[in-house]
């Protein structure tokens, strides 16, 4: 069960470290815009708060690993960042998009049940 929470926890961590690219570096870039569904001229408007919003999702992942080179150790850290996670994106879901619920919370919820049994 260790081994399945560690991945999971670690898949969780790259998805915000991809979450902080996006946001950070190609918000207004065709793939970015794709990826949001935002049009130029909000994308080009709204660049410094997504590169924000990036920040803060690399903080999470950073977060994440740092509990996984814990080891056991970790476990709280662990706990602590995977419940950042789901609240982020439970308040996502709740405010912007249904989608955030499955892409962020969902794997985030996986994960610290993995956690809270391993």
């Amino acid at each position: 069960m260790t081994i399945a929470a560690n991945i999971t926890t670690a898949l969780v961590a790259l998805l915000h470290a991809y979450f902080l690219v996006l946001e950070m570096f190609l918000w207004d870039t065709p793939r970015g815009r794709k990826v949001f569904g935002l049009t130029p001229e909000f994308a080009a408007a709204s660049k410094s708060l997504a590169a924000n919003q990036g920040l803060y999702n690399g903080f999470l992942a950073a977060g994440l690993v740092w509990g996984l080179l814990l080891g056991v150790e970790g476990t709280a850290i662990k706990v602590f960042f995977l419940a950042c996670v789901i609240v982020a994106g439970v308040f996502g879901a709740a405010t912007g998009s249904r989608k955030i619920l499955f892409v962020q919370a969902l794997p985030g919820a996986v994960a610290l049940a993995l956690v809270w049994l391993a």
